[in-house]
């Protein structure tokens, strides 16, 4: 996956969402065999006896962002793909350079922002893509806002396929 940089990440506040404290998500049991996500950007349905492999890993992309994505490998077509983007301006707060990087991608969230409530558009929630880069056959990918949802997210589907019952994530 190849993820465009766009000075719309924005953070919003951490939460812990195993138990589905807080506003930003929801996690509930289900009495079928499917684990459902409904994300900013879409919804996404799996049975559990479909689901081959999960995993989270982190990856810093075109020296820019840092990725924090959740693969769900289901038995058929599609890969799915959940990810939060951090501005790698992040990371290096503290220091001069990081502090100035810090400051310019904070002038870029709040202009996205502007542009997007204006235009009636909730662009945070989107997932970025750059034709022909990022176009890839066979795979879904989800925009999650904040590490916390993620975070959830990834509990909640461990927790279903390992189980075997199913849960509901919703991030509001």
């Amino acid at each position: 996956m190849t993820v465009a940089f766009l000075g719309s990440q924005v953070p919003l506040q951490a939460q812990n969402n195993t138990a589905a404290s807080g506003d930003t998500a929801n996690d509930v049991a289900q009495k079928n065999r499917i684990w459902q996500a409904n994300v900013g950007g879409g919804e996404y349905m799996v049975a559990l006896d479909r689901i081959s492999a999960i995993s989270r890993h982190k990856y810093v992309l075109d020296g820019a962002v840092i990725v924090d994505e959740v693969t769900v490998d289901a038995l058929g077509q599609a890969l799915v793909r959940f990810y939060f983007i951090t501005p790698l301006s992040d990371a290096m707060t503290g220091n001069a350079a990081g502090n100035a990087m810090s400051r310019i991608v904070d002038r870029g969230r709040g202009v996205v922002e502007g542009v997007a409530g204006k235009a009636g558009m909730d662009i945070q929630n989107m997932v970025v893509k750059k034709f022909p880069e990022t176009t890839h056959a066979k795979e879904i990918e989800f925009r999650v806002l904040s590490e916390a949802a993620l975070t959830g997210l990834y509990n909640s589907v461990r927790t279903s396929w390992e189980s075997g019952r199913g849960r509901k994530f919703t991030e509001k």
